[in-house]
């Protein structure tokens, strides 16, 4: 078995492309898909555990991967990763801003600790990563940067301090877009909606017993699949969207659309995409 990917084998042959947050969920996905098409795969992440697990289904599939631990909310942790990577590896072309995490909680009960937590882990990391992307190897050679963000049009009920976040990654795309676009390097978002994913299987509790609610709530009346987030990635990373950067794109089944008050039907004539031969249902859904 190996990834069904509607691109050519070969469309990333011979270029490096970092995935942070490339040991689980959409991260991983993702890492696999850019292998199966050429690419050596860079894997950041916090878990060693998880990187090297992703890299050898990577290498077992026929790809390219290794994987560097880095806390991407650590400045200094970041600036010597991208560094080492570089030097390994020479140029970056594509930078995947995946890695991230959030908690549900109503915003009078979260702390200023853990607002800030999300905050770093959302916005700030990111940030680094491709600030530093950029000046230690992007600003001389170009290259495509995206950033997951995530659907938080009309606020994120239950999670403040991610919406906040992700709302402020959707303007550092859009500022870095304008300043970087000299330097041939374009910046994109991609804001999921509700994806079956790994991560879903982090909650608990009343969050954990909505989730099979969710899909009642979208146009299409279905999840997401890691796949439909990772074909945008790949999309956004390849030489046909050579002329797109500062704009984000919702992959959501147009739940972020309409209102409350119009009602969804049952819904027809449409499938799922799933590519990756190694997905998996998260528990919630079992």
């Amino acid at each position: 078995m190996s990834y069904n990917s509607i691109y050519k084998q070969d469309l990333f042959a011979g270029q490096t492309m970092i995935v942070t947050g490339g040991g689980s969920g959409i991260g991983r996905c993702c890492a696999h898909e850019l292998a199966h098409l050429g690419a050596h795969v860079v894997l950041v992440g916090r878990s060693e555990e998880k990187l090297v697990k992703v890299q050898a289904e990577i290498s077992e599939d026929g790809g390219s991967a290794d994987w560097f631990s880095c806390d991407i909310r650590d400045e200094d942790a970041v600036k010597a990763t991208i560094k080492a990577i570089v030097a390994k590896h020479g140029v970056v072309r594509g930078l995947l801003n995946n890695a991230g995490g959030q908690f549900p909680a109503p915003l009078a009960a979260i702390s200023k600790n853990g607002f800030e937590t999300v905050v770093r882990s959302n916005l700030v990391g990111g940030f680094l990563f491709a600030r530093e992307v950029y000046n230690q190897c992007m600003v001389k050679n170009g290259g495509s940067i995206v950033n997951i963000i995530a659907d938080m049009w009309g606020g994120m009920p239950g999670m403040g301090h991610s919406g906040a976040a992700r709302a402020g990654m959707e303007n550092f795309t859009q500022t870095a877009s304008f300043e970087w676009g000299q330097s041939g390097v374009r910046v994109n978002a991609i804001a999921p909606g509700w994806i079956m994913s790994s991560g879903m299987d982090t909650y608990e509790g009343a969050a954990k017993a909505m989730l099979p609610m969710l899909a009642d709530n979208v146009p299409l009346k279905r999840m997401g699949t890691e796949s439909e987030i990772s074909g945008a990635v790949a999309f956004l990373f390849s030489e046909a969207s050579a002329f797109v950067s500062g704009a984000t794109l919702r992959i959501d089944g147009a739940a972020s659309q309409g209102n409350r008050i119009w009602p969804l039907p049952k819904a027809k004539n449409n499938e799922a995409y799933n590519g990756f031969h190694r997905a998996t249902v998260p528990e919630a859904f079992k």
